[in-house]
Protein backbone atom coordinates (compact mmCIF):
# COMPACT_ATOMS: atom_id res chain seq x y z
CA UNK A 1 0.00 0.00 0.00
CA UNK A 2 2.90 2.55 0.88
CA UNK A 3 5.63 3.14 -1.20
CA UNK A 4 7.52 5.24 -2.72
CA UNK A 5 7.14 5.84 -6.02
CA UNK A 6 9.33 7.53 -9.17
CA UNK A 7 6.58 10.66 -9.05
CA UNK A 8 7.59 11.20 -5.36
CA UNK A 9 11.02 11.20 -6.02
CA UNK A 10 12.81 14.76 -5.57
CA UNK A 11 16.04 13.78 -7.44
CA UNK A 12 18.16 14.61 -4.17
CA UNK A 13 19.48 11.29 -3.20
CA UNK A 14 19.39 11.94 0.53
CA UNK A 15 16.06 13.50 0.54
CA UNK A 16 14.15 10.68 -1.72
CA UNK A 17 16.08 8.13 0.96
CA UNK A 18 14.54 9.68 3.96
CA UNK A 19 11.53 9.88 1.88
CA UNK A 20 11.06 6.15 0.96
CA UNK A 21 11.85 5.36 4.85
CA UNK A 22 9.19 7.08 5.96
CA UNK A 23 6.77 5.35 3.43
CA UNK A 24 8.14 1.82 4.81
CA UNK A 25 7.46 3.47 7.97
CA UNK A 26 3.94 3.98 6.97
CA UNK A 27 3.96 0.34 5.27
CA UNK A 28 5.17 -1.22 8.49
CA UNK A 29 1.79 0.58 10.50
CA UNK A 30 -0.42 -0.92 7.22
CA UNK A 31 1.08 -4.73 7.62
CA UNK A 32 0.51 -4.30 11.51
CA UNK A 33 -2.77 -3.17 10.50
CA UNK A 34 -3.88 -6.06 8.30
CA UNK A 35 -1.95 -8.46 10.34
CA UNK A 36 -4.75 -10.97 11.96
CA UNK A 37 -2.18 -13.13 14.08
CA UNK A 38 -1.55 -10.57 16.39
CA UNK A 39 -3.83 -9.60 19.03
CA UNK A 40 -2.85 -7.04 20.66
CA UNK A 41 -0.94 -4.67 18.79
CA UNK A 42 -0.21 -2.00 21.15
CA UNK A 43 3.42 -2.31 21.67
CA UNK A 44 4.43 -2.76 18.09
CA UNK A 45 2.17 0.35 17.31
CA UNK A 46 4.13 2.43 20.21
CA UNK A 47 7.45 1.40 18.87
CA UNK A 48 6.78 2.44 15.30
CA UNK A 49 5.65 6.03 16.18
CA UNK A 50 8.34 6.10 18.28
CA UNK A 51 10.54 5.46 15.33
CA UNK A 52 8.70 8.07 13.43
CA UNK A 53 9.39 10.53 15.91
CA UNK A 54 12.94 9.85 15.83
CA UNK A 55 12.89 9.57 12.17
CA UNK A 56 11.15 12.54 10.74
CA UNK A 57 13.36 14.91 13.34
CA UNK A 58 16.05 13.95 11.70
CA UNK A 59 14.67 13.49 8.02
CA UNK A 60 13.09 17.22 8.54
CA UNK A 61 16.68 18.37 9.85
CA UNK A 62 18.68 17.43 6.64
CA UNK A 63 15.95 18.37 4.30
CA UNK A 64 16.34 22.05 6.42
CA UNK A 65 19.92 22.17 5.39
CA UNK A 66 19.44 21.01 2.01
CA UNK A 67 17.17 24.09 1.98
CA UNK A 68 18.82 26.65 3.77
CA UNK A 69 22.10 25.78 1.66
CA UNK A 70 20.37 26.36 -1.78
CA UNK A 71 19.02 29.42 -0.27
CA UNK A 72 15.56 28.34 -0.28
CA UNK A 73 13.22 31.03 -0.24
CA UNK A 74 10.15 29.15 0.96
CA UNK A 75 12.05 27.50 4.21
CA UNK A 76 10.12 28.94 6.71
CA UNK A 77 7.34 27.88 5.47
CA UNK A 78 8.71 24.40 5.03
CA UNK A 79 9.39 24.68 8.99
CA UNK A 80 6.07 25.53 9.95
CA UNK A 81 4.57 22.69 8.28
CA UNK A 82 7.45 20.48 9.65
CA UNK A 83 7.05 22.06 13.22
CA UNK A 84 3.36 21.26 12.85
CA UNK A 85 3.85 17.45 12.07
CA UNK A 86 6.09 16.67 14.79
CA UNK A 87 3.57 18.68 17.45
CA UNK A 88 0.95 16.32 15.93
CA UNK A 89 3.13 12.96 16.43
CA UNK A 90 4.57 14.78 20.08
CA UNK A 91 0.11 14.85 20.91
CA UNK A 92 -0.41 11.35 20.47
CA UNK A 93 -2.87 10.17 22.91
CA UNK A 94 -1.64 6.65 24.05
CA UNK A 95 -4.71 5.67 26.22
CA UNK A 96 -6.34 6.22 23.23
CA UNK A 97 -4.55 3.65 21.21
CA UNK A 98 -4.71 0.84 23.83
CA UNK A 99 -8.68 1.54 23.48
CA UNK A 100 -8.59 0.92 19.82
CA UNK A 101 -6.02 -0.15 18.38
CA UNK A 102 -7.34 -0.93 15.04
CA UNK A 103 -8.94 2.50 14.58
CA UNK A 104 -6.29 4.23 15.35
CA UNK A 105 -4.05 2.84 12.94
CA UNK A 106 -6.51 4.09 10.17
CA UNK A 107 -6.13 7.42 11.48
CA UNK A 108 -2.19 7.23 11.37
CA UNK A 109 -2.26 5.63 8.00
CA UNK A 110 -4.81 7.97 6.53
CA UNK A 111 -2.70 11.14 8.38
CA UNK A 112 0.61 9.61 7.03
CA UNK A 113 -0.69 9.39 3.54
CA UNK A 114 -2.02 12.56 3.17
CA UNK A 115 1.04 14.30 4.45
CA UNK A 116 3.67 12.12 2.39
CA UNK A 117 1.60 12.31 -0.62
CA UNK A 118 0.54 15.86 -0.39
CA UNK A 119 3.88 17.21 1.34
CA UNK A 120 6.29 15.66 -0.77
CA UNK A 121 4.13 16.59 -4.30
CA UNK A 122 2.94 19.83 -2.82
CA UNK A 123 5.83 21.41 -0.98
CA UNK A 124 9.00 19.75 -0.97
CA UNK A 125 8.38 19.39 -5.10
CA UNK A 126 8.87 23.01 -4.88
CA UNK A 127 12.68 23.01 -3.66
CA UNK A 128 13.96 21.61 -6.92
CA UNK A 129 11.62 23.71 -9.12
CA UNK A 130 13.58 26.51 -7.50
Amino acid sequence: MFEMKDEYKLGIELIDNEHTRLFEIGEEVYQLLINEDVVDKYDKIVEIIEELKEYTVRHFKHEEEYMASIAYKRLFSQKVEHNDFIAKVEEIDYERIDQNQQEYMMELLSFLNDWLVNHILMQDMLIVQG
